[in-house]
């Protein structure tokens, strides 16, 4: 894809250049927007983008935390890392008057508890975070989470877990009915004991990877994002995507407005244009997952608006938006995640 990946060595020879006229670079999630929009905003704005991926919100902060700020303009972090990020004074304000198209917000994505008022942020997209089970090789029962921390016969070794520390302690969290965020010792010490328990039955860990493992037939089941898991089924995987009875995480990923982006102006256009719903439909149509702009409906694929993981099933358990731990909560969350991928 043109211009689309970059590697950070790339990115370090250009910091000194950044702030040149006409350039924007991105941090961005990996496959996740269409280099056609991409293309569309260079030809009418002129201005050159530049993206570079993470594949976690945890990658994503300890990279720019590592000496990567003001390298970039604009990042996509999901909803707890935007509240984290803004209270460690990572983030950027914008006025209503620069950010023109506010207005096509939709309006449960607008006063926001991570960003109340929408003053660093715009949405991006919407999903949630589940399992996906190849129902030729499991056509048993995959209402239940255990599928991942307890699997059948049928699926052990067959498994791939997303490398992202905040799903898979709140889906782990989730099939032992522990709060996030807990800080009871007993509690903590099972998570930590199931998961080790259930490590072995895994394969891999993998995110950006989590697609082509179902499509190639490297897992049999595996956690997933429900827009990853459309695309396999679009690609010839007889693939199933589980909203499980113990609950599965939401989220809504965000852009944000980086502090000291060498090039905040470009950064405003770019966020603006994302706002258009015609743009936002593209991405959606990209990513499968949902937007979170008004006026989308007319430009999406009938895929997308019909595809059985954008349509849950009534009665099923609500998702969870991920919680942000206080910090020394949080401590106890990392050793268990360090633990697990030792």
């Amino acid at each position: 894809m043109k211009r689309l990946f970059t590697t950070a060595a790339a990115f370090v020879l250009m910091a000194g250049a950044a702030q040149a006229e006409g350039k924007l670079s991105v941090y961005h999630w990996f496959e996740y927007i269409p280099q056609e929009l991409v293309d569309k905003f260079e030809a009418e704005t002129g201005i050159e983008v530049t993206i570079d991926t993470y594949d976690s919100n945890e990658s994503m902060l300890a990279s720019l935390k590592a000496g990567k700020m003001g390298q970039y303009d604009v990042a996509v972090p999901a909803d707890f890392m935007v509240k984290i990020m803004g209270d460690e004074g990572m983030l950027d304000t914008f006025t209503p008057e620069e950010m023109t198209n506010l207005g096509n917000i939709a309006p449960q994505w607008l006063d926001v508890p991570f960003d109340p008022g929408r003053k660093s942020s715009i949405p991006y997209q919407w999903g949630s975070t589940s399992f996906s089970v190849n129902r030729d090789v499991y056509p048993g029962d995959i209402s239940s989470l255990s599928i991942i921390f307890n699997p059948p016969e049928e699926l052990k070794g067959k498994i791939n877990v997303l490398d992202s520390q905040n799903e898979v302690l709140i889906l782990g969290s989730l099939y032992l009915g522990i709060p996030q965020c807990s800080t009871d010792r007993e509690q903590l010490k099972a998570l930590n004991d199931m998961l080790l328990a259930a490590k072995p039955s895994w394969a891999s860990f993998g995110s950006d990877t989590s697609k082509e493992v179902l499509v190639s037939g490297d897992a049999a089941a595996g956690m997933i994002y429900n827009g990853f898991s459309a695309k396999a089924r679009a690609e010839g995987a007889n693939v199933e995507y589980s909203y499980p009875k113990e609950g599965h995480v939401l989220w809504m990923d965000n852009m944000v407005l980086l502090k000291d982006a060498p090039n905040r102006e470009n950064a405003i256009k770019f966020m603006n244009f994302l706002l258009v719903p015609e743009n936002a439909a593209a991405v959606t149509n990209y990513a499968a997952y949902s937007s979170g702009v008004t006026g989308v409906e007319p430009f999406l694929d009938d895929a997308i608006k019909n595809s059985p993981e954008n349509n849950p099933p009534a009665g099923i358990t609500p998702g969870v938006f991920a919680q942000a731990c206080d910090a020394e909560t949080q401590k106890f969350y990392d050793a268990i995640w360090t633990n697990l991928k030792k």
